[in-house]
């Protein structure tokens, strides 16, 4: 017999039990790429208020909602397709996973029912993936959709966060159950606070470490932006005199001007000072896998990852936790002592500035010159020199963006993004899409070599379509420059030309035809005033600087891929 319809159970589909886990999760955007399999997802996010930016290219739509987490401090959401949607997101999941940037990416999947039948787009999603994420899992049922897409979020941060993905059958996210057996868990009911403060007696070691250094320093890597420790790590370096250096996304924890804050000096200082504190940075290839830091030293390393810590290098002291709470309890117990040592280290911090100021003169010629092609330095200096307290400022690129890495100073936390350790080219109108719906009072600026564009940039009409605008200078050299150098210096400039010489691209007539605005320039003294125009146009916008193909940055040559 049918049950009357006035007593007929409420049912809800997979997608909207998706949608409703989103909401409960904070995501208040997803970005995607459309597919049959995953349409149900977008019809729960409307009834959610849940906006969808559709991209063209799946790999975009994993990035940004990469960049997503880092602006917002919230998870970032991408929902793909099947088989070749899911496998174009790789990269970007890949790119979080080394990065510890927590992001869920969905990917559709056939139906349970045609399970190892040969359906459309089938592929062992999960398997792929396992080892690029914190968690991976199949949906086995309708009624289990939130619960398990709630069980990503949970797992992307365990220890230093990172991606999950899940993969949705299609007859599961299609199928409708009855509400009343769908777990859906409540908002801020299936987490715990992920905050781990450390070892109270490893903190108070650190203090009476910090107590008799004569020359300490401190690297404050990702992780105290991640942990918004900045607070924390600004009232450390301060209270107890200690010279920071930046690197990820800690950039900006001091202003450009702090008497803290040092840049140029970083190999000086690990190869002199007496203790060095290593907080949320691995030892990987940036860190010359630990070997540039003295041996003589006393090594601190602060981490997330209890993994992490010691791996490489051996370490004197390891402390496992979140970044601004650790700093913070090593400031209380450092600054109760009678004599913590800040005030003899005022003889450090000249010396460190002596050597910084000489770095920043010797190179200020090249940031000055008028030279034609540009000189990089001349361009990165010109965005430094234009950047304020409201912009985001994104790298992608090779050897054009290693020499920001030594000129562009934010001005702000959180308001630099690189792809991180993964290296991965074609995240910057991805970052930008993110960063500029996330903050749309803020100003975004994206530096591109002109590799890195050519692979992602189509989504420039994205951010036409969706109106947002941003600052784009493509560093032109028609190279992949930082390969060519490797190549000319193993093998001769006679095959430096092999596999990485790129068309002289017009890229700001392709910005134009798209609806943006377009500029070119070859003078630098038309750098900053192109600038100023992209800024006033409101629209997205590409400024096209033709730089000098033969000029590479010292980071460059200094790779250890090359050595």
């Amino acid at each position: 017999m049918t049950q009357p319809a006035d007593t007929a159970p409420e049912t809800i589909s997979g997608g909207h039990l998706v949608a409703k886990a989103l909401k409960a999760e904070g995501i208040d955007v997803i970005f995607t790429l459309c597919g049959g399999h995953i349409i149900d997802i977008y019809d729960g996010c409307v009834d959610e208020g849940i906006e969808v930016i559709d991209v063209r290219h799946e790999q975009v739509a994993a990035h940004a909602a990469d960049g997503y987490a880092r602006i917002t401090g919230k998870p970032g959401c991408a929902v793909v397709t099947a088989g070749p949607g899911t496998t174009d997101a790789v990269t970007g999941v890949a790119n979080a996973f080394r990065a510890e940037s927590p992001m869920l990416l969905i990917g559709g999947q056939g139906a349970l029912s045609q399970h190892k039948m040969g359906s459309l787009q089938d592929l062992p999603h999960v398997d792929m993936m396992t080892p690029i994420t914190k968690f991976a899992a199949t949906v086995p049922s309708t009624e289990r959709v939130a619960d398990i897409v709630s069980m990503a979020f949970r797992e992307c941060y365990h220890g230093a966060p990172g991606p999950s993905f899940l993969e949705i059958p299609r007859d599961v996210l299609d199928a409708s159950v009855p509400i009343s057996k769908a777990r859906i868990p409540e908002a801020g009911r299936y987490r715990a606070s992920v905050r781990q403060a450390g070892d109270p007696e490893a903190v108070e070691r650190l203090a009476d470490l910090l107590a008799h250094a004569e020359k300490p320093c401190v690297l404050l890597g990702s992780q105290v932006w991640t942990t918004r420790g900045t607070d924390d790590a600004i009232n450390f370096v301060r209270a107890l005199n200690v010279p920071a250096y930046m690197n990820g996304s800690a950039r900006g924890t001091l202003p450009p001007g702090d008497p803290h804050h040092f840049q140029l000096s970083r190999r000086y200082a690990f190869t002199n000072a007496d203790l060095i504190i290593i907080v949320g940075t691995p030892f990987d290839f940036r860190m010359g896998y630990g070997k540039r830091l003295s041996p003589s030293a006393t090594v601190v390393q602060i981490d997330l990852d209890y993994r992490t810590v010691g791996k490489n290098r051996d370490v004197d002291l390891g402390i496992v936790g979140d970044a601004g709470l650790i700093l913070a309890a090593a400031t209380q117990a450092a600054s109760g002592r009678v004599e913590n040592g800040a005030t003899r280290r005022k003889e450090w911090l000249e010396e460190l500035r002596a050597v910084e100021t000489a770095a920043y003169e010797k190179r200020l010629p090249r940031q000055l010159s008028g030279s034609q092609p540009i000189d990089p330095y001349r361009l990165v200096h010109e965005i430094n020199e234009f950047i304020t307290e409201d912009t985001i400022y994104i790298g992608d690129g090779g050897d054009i963006v290693t020499f920001s890495g030594q000129v562009v100073q934010p001005k702000s936390p959180g308001h630099w993004m690189d792809p991180g350790p993964l290296g991965t080219l074609g995240v910057g109108v991805a970052f930008a899409m993110a960063a500029k719906y996330a903050e749309p009072d803020k100003e975004v600026l994206c530096l591109f070599g002109d590799g890195a564009f050519s692979l992602t940039g189509w989504d420039f009409e994205t951010m036409v379509r969706f109106n947002l605008p941003f600052i784009g200078v493509i560093g032109n050299n028609s190279s992949m420059n930082q390969i060519r150098y490797g190549q000319a210096a193993k093998y001769g400039e006679n095959r430096g030309r092999v596999g990485n010489t790129l068309g002289d691209v017009r890229y700001d007539e392709f910005a134009r035809m798209l609806g943006g605005h377009g500029e070119e320039v070859r003078d630098p003294a038309d750098i900053r005033p192109a600038l100023e125009r992209a800024r006033e146009s409101g629209k997205p916008a590409l400024i096209n600087v033709w730089v000098d193909p033969d000029v590479y940055a010292p980071g460059t040559m200094n790779q250890t891929m090359y050595k």
